[in-house]
């Protein structure tokens, strides 16, 4: 096993103290590695360490970190954004990611986190009723999804 498997085995297993000074070393010979970038970014965030995390998703990004690593980063660095009350920057992120994976639901749940953080209250609720209804298996919302996605945009509108 090499030390960025270890190191990513060690944040699996809850240990991410212990894997973030490898993850450093590996920066150190290989400082635009996207991967390395991402597993920093990864472990510092889940140790409450959001301002650390923030230079390492954005530099992953920025060198072309891929596939469902680079989906990672983008719920990652906009939830980053958003925990630390850099809103504008969370919403861009988010928007960002939902243009290049628009297939991954978890991002518009956490931009209506966002929109809510922004006072945008019914566009917030638009986009989670609209992961609702779309996503959902729950046959009590099936039978309702129509419904849910005409009334989405129309939350104080009345009849």
């Amino acid at each position: 096993m090499n030390n960025l498997e270890q190191a990513i085995q060690l944040r699996e297993s809850g240990k991410a103290s212990e894997a973030l000074p490898i993850l450093k070393g590996l920066l150190s010979n290989d400082s635009n590695n996207p991967v390395i970038l991402y597993q920093c970014a990864w472990a510092c965030d889940v140790q409450g360490l959001e301002r650390e995390a923030v230079p390492y998703y954005e530099q992953a990004l920025e060198n072309g970190l891929s596939g469902h690593e680079r989906e990672g980063a983008f719920v990652g660095l906009g939830s980053t954004y958003r925990v630390i009350g850099e809103y504008a920057k969370s919403r861009s992120i988010f928007e960002k990611g939902m243009a290049e994976f628009p297939e991954n639901n978890a991002i518009p749940v956490f931009l209506a986190m966002t929109l809510h953080n922004l006072n945008e209250h019914d566009l917030a609720m638009e986009t989670l009723l609209s992961v609702v209804a779309t996503t959902t298996r729950d046959k009590n919302i099936e039978r309702y999804g129509n419904a849910i996605q005409f009334y989405k945009d129309k939350l104080i509108k009345t009849w």
